[in-house]
């Protein structure tokens, strides 16, 4: 009866907890955690019960209230959207767990609103994942961005800067898949994404329908953060707190690929569509370049989410069974590592006071098991086996070889070296680099010790991390790094069962599913 429902059930119940946490905790503050992390243990468990519902038994298919669908509203459950359904919410219940402690800390005097725009934002981007209707997709997205907005404004004090300019892009973006919406309603006469899938033949070629496409992949490549309209999502996620961030991060941008690959399917991968695959190449390569001039390890992995949003969206746009399955892969693994990333960010500069790169000298030794995490990430970003970063890039390249499309081929590698300069340049400072012996006790007054919420001593020195003391972070905020972080790994032993299990399912009919 659960797995049936679970397509109304999984955006209801952080619908339901965004409404409950507000009245809970205008008795008692300390509620608010609990009501977050109960939902979303409860949303996980719902979602794992679809996926099971799914590969046994097919598709799943709720109408609200009853009315069939085009009149009606159809939610789906089939096994992309089970599989994506499935990542948000893990992906929540792990952000919710680690953010009790983390939150305590930055936002002492927020964490009620934090967990009811945080259950808002999940609700919204489940909503996106779940609709079968393209009006309601755009009620989601609004929904999923407003919440957006609200949390990367919390911040240090150019946060809600940043927050209002990706507020202003969001909102163009959105008003771009608005009016291509009204452009294929206009031609297609329904909004429900099968039912303009079976019209579409007839009136393809039309300029509206051409002109709806494009301006609806228009607006999510805003929201995804493509090359070169990813200006919003460097400063965004630099600057917020650093629980928004890890919570936005890894699913964002992820749901939007979503939508993408579910446009491109009703339309069955147009071929004009090809010219996306050079803005993913684009992606690819300025996001790796840019992510290597960075010093700040959180700007660092926001320029690293604009190549790798690139990937995915040259796996989709390529178009062949092996890219598909590669972009799929990388949605995964993505997320994983951000996951990690972020959260491993917020600990350092918790405890550290600071995310400059040039100051990690000791870093290994004052967090052992954050560094332990935090590399297992990196070399996934890198493509390093058996990490899943490696399986998913190989399945993005064999699909680029299938198509002879050698310049693709040449820019997953270059992007690839360059990751790898990165990833060795941290190495070098906080395990290589040389300390140096400083009597000099100024007190840290950079950009990063805003952020830090006075968990850094007033008479520390930059260059005396390596006299500090072992300062790991709370047990509840590792644990979920450590999750994580083994997580990567077994998806990496085990992406055979997970690719003919379930995302060799998720390949688009017109495709011919095989893997090698």
């Amino acid at each position: 009866m659960i797995a049936q429902n679970s397509p109304a059930l999984i955006p209801v119940l952080y619908l339901l907890a965004a409404i409950i946490i507000p009245i809970t905790g205008y008795f008692r503050a300390g509620s608010a955690f609990y009501v977050a992390v109960l939902t979303s243990a409860a949303v996980f468990v719902v979602s794992l019960l679809g996926l099971q519902e799914v590969l046994t038994n097919g598709t799943i298919s709720y109408h609200l209230a009853g009315w069939m669908p085009p009149l009606g509203i159809e939610l789906v459950l089939d096994p992309l959207s089970a599989f994506i359904s499935l990542l948000i919410s893990f992906s929540a219940l792990m952000v919710i767990i680690y953010a009790k402690d983390n939150v305590a800390m930055e936002l002492p005097e927020k964490v009620m609103p934090f967990y009811s725009v945080s259950m808002l934002l999940l609700g919204g981007l489940a909503g996106m994942t779940l609709t079968g209707d393209l009006f309601n997709l755009y009620v989601f997205l609004e929904i999923a961005a407003i919440a957006g907005y609200a949390l990367l404004a919390i911040g240090n004090k150019r946060a809600p800067f940043s927050a209002f300019r990706y507020l202003t892009l969001g909102t163009a973006g959105a008003a771009f898949y608005l009016m291509g919406v009204a452009f294929i309603f206009i031609s297609t006469g329904t909004l429900n994404m099968v039912d303009i899938a079976s019209v579409l033949p007839e009136v393809q070629d039309q300029t509206a329908v051409i002109v709806g496409l494009v301006l609806i992949v228009l607006g999510l490549a805003v929201k995804m953060g493509l090359f070169p309209i990813h200006q919003w999502l460097p400063d965004a996620y630099t600057y917020a707190s650093s629980t928004a961030t890890v919570l936005i991060a890894p699913i964002g941008t992820k749901v939007a690929a979503y939508v993408l690959i579910r446009v491109l399917t009703i339309y069955e991968f147009p071929t004009f569509i090809e010219t996306l695959t050079w803005v993913a190449a684009a992606s690819i390569i300025a996001g790796s370049i840019l992510a290597i001039a960075q010093k700040d390890i959180k700007r660092m992995l926001a320029y690293s989410s604009v190549a790798n949003i690139g990937y995915i969206t040259l796996g989709i746009t390529l178009a062949n069974p092996l890219a598909f399955i590669g972009a799929l892969m990388h949605i995964l693994n993505h997320a994983m590592m951000k996951l990690v990333l972020f959260m491993a960010a917020g600990g350092i500069l918790n405890k550290m006071g600071t995310l400059s790169m040039s100051r990690m000298r000791g870093f290994p030794t004052v967090m052992p098991i954050t560094t332990f995490a935090f590399i297992i990430a990196l070399l996934s970003m890198v493509g390093i086996p058996p990490t899943g970063g490696f399986f998913s890039k190989i399945y993005l390249l064999l699909g680029a070889i299938e198509t002879e499309s050698w310049f693709f081929v040449f820019a997953i590698l270059l992007s690839t070296l360059l990751a790898v300069a990165y990833l060795f340049r941290f190495i070098n400072i906080a395990f290589f680099r040389p300390y140096e012996k400083s009597d000099d006790k100024k007190i840290i007054q950079s950009s990063e010790l805003t952020l830090a919420f006075g968990q850094v001593s007033p008479d520390q020195s930059p260059k005396e991390f390596e006299s500090m003391k072992r300062n790991e972070m709370s047990l509840l905020m590792l644990i979920p790094v450590l999750i994580v972080a083994i997580g990567i790994i077994l998806v990496g032993v085990f992406n055979g069962m997970i690719i003919q299990n379930l995302l060799n399912l998720a390949i688009p009919d017109f495709f011919v599913a095989y893997v090698n």
